[in-house]
Order: structure tokens, then C-alpha cells, then sequence
């Protein structure tokens, strides 16, 4: 005899916890993230249906089968997965789990899903991050970002959180998270929730990232000296 679980049928969509590193698509028009584990060389939008790692043909997730999207139900498990050195760039997503899904102890295996908000932890220097830059890796047709500060950023490709939401669509909030040595609201003076029109705090957070890639031009055209010192040194 072959035991069911019983079947659920929420009012509402679950909601679940989980990390990915941001993408951006190497023309820069289109955002989205890849996972961490078993599904991480297939990158997904934050309105997406999963598909079988393995290359079959069943519908994830399979019940012999590993596929889908995986989430935890508790915030705070997830949070934990990004103190690994390997995840510290990774972001923490809120997703609403939607179509069939199989519930675990832990989380949940599922078909479909939404990503409504990315929260975005500090600079590898410890400051608030205001963008998302080249975190010199990749997959096939995307490049990996991670969170950068102002000073951070330099030449390097890069978008503001504001133009990550935007790129990514389906309404996602892009939130920066306060750095440790921060005051709680400096969050919110770095990087926001992003939804909609541009408010003053956008715009902030790109006049600095504009800032930080002209201080760092200047400091390279400091290193040359004046035009023509070159030649003379050479003659």
C-alpha cells in the first residue's frame, strides 16, 4: 500500500527564504539570479517556472527527482547560509511559492515562484552597498554581481539598486541591508526599497555611483601627470 501525504490547498501562496547571486544579462537589459547549489547554472527571473536540472521531461518537481525551486520556511535559516565564505555575496530573496509543491520539514520543492523582495547585504569592505557589480565570474550569456559601496565600484560594470529592480521587473524590491558598523538608518540612506518612479533617494545612491567612477578617473589621469610630460621625460 502506497502512503499520500495529504493534500494542501493555502488561501494564499507560502512564503519562503532563500539565496541566489544577482545576475545581468550581457547585453544589460535584463536581470535575474542564479542559485547556489543543484540549480545554479540555470539563472531565473523573478517570475519563473522551474525545469528539470537532469534534462527530463516530467513537470518539477518530480517526486523521484531532485528539481525545482527549493526555499526554507524560517528567514533566519536562510540568513545563516550567508555567513559560508562561499555565499557572502549572495543576496537573500522573499519568494511566494506558486503552482505544485511538495512540503518538507524544512521548506519547500516547487514549480513556480515570485521573487518579491532582494535584500542586498554590505560591501566586501563593510560599507552599505548602493549597486551591484562584476563579481568576476559568470554563466553563459550572464554576469555575476555583487554588492558594492560608492568607493567600491570604480570602472567596473556595474548597476545601481534602483536599476536592478527595474531591469529584473514583476515588481521586485531591491532593499540594502545596514552594514555592521552602521547606524540601523543608514540603510535606508544607502540603498531603499526600490518600486516605481525614481524618488530622491534613488537618484542619491546613482549620483554616488557616478561619483566614485569619476574620483577614480581623475585619480588615473593624476598618475599620467599633465599632457606632454611623458614625451619630455622621454626626450
Amino acid at each position: 500500500m502506497r502512503l499520500r501525504l495529504p493534500a494542501e490547498r493555502p488561501t494564499e501562496p507560502p512564503t519562503g527564504y532563500k539565496i541566489a547571486h544577482p545576475v545581468l544579462s550581457q547585453d544589460g537589459t535584463r536581470a535575474g539570479f542564479t542559485g547556489v547549489s543543484l540549480g545554479g547554472a540555470l539563472p531565473y527571473g523573478v517570475l519563473d517556472d522551474a525545469s528539470c536540472v537532469y534534462g527530463r521531461r516530467h513537470r518539477a518537481p518530480a517526486r523521484l527527482c531532485d528539481c525545482g525551486f527549493h526555499c526554507v520556511h524560517d528567514r533566519a535559516a536562510a540568513e545563516a547560509l550567508l555567513c559560508t565564505a562561499e555565499h557572502r555575496a549572495a543576496v537573500l530573496l522573499e519568494v511566494r511559492v506558486l503552482g505544485a509543491y511538495i512540503r518538507f520539514e524544512r521548506g519547500f520543492r516547487y514549480a513556480r515562484q515570485r521573487v518579491c523582495t532582494a535584500t542586498v547585504g554590505p560591501c566586501s569592505c563593510g560599507a552599505g552597498a548602493v549597486a551591484l557589480a562584476d563579481a568576476g565570474w559568470g554563466r553563459p550569456g550572464w554576469q555575476a554581481l555583487a554588492p558594492a559601496c560608492a568607493g567600491c565600484v570604480r570602472a567596473r560594470t556595474s548597476v545601481p539598486l534602483p536599476g536592478f529592480a527595474r531591469l529584473a521587473g514583476h515588481g521586485l524590491r531591491v532593499e540594502a541591508a545596514a552594514a555592521p558598523s552602521a547606524a540601523p538608518s543608514a540603510a535606508a540612506d544607502a540603498g531603499l526599497t526600490v518600486e516605481g518612479e525614481l524618488g530622491v533617494p534613488e537618484l542619491m545612491a546613482e549620483a554616488a555611483l557616478l561619483q566614485a567612477r569619476l574620483d577614480w578617473f581623475q585619480t588615473q589621469l593624476a598618475r599620467l601627470g599633465p599632457p606632454g610630460a611623458g614625451a619630455e621625460g622621454r626626450g
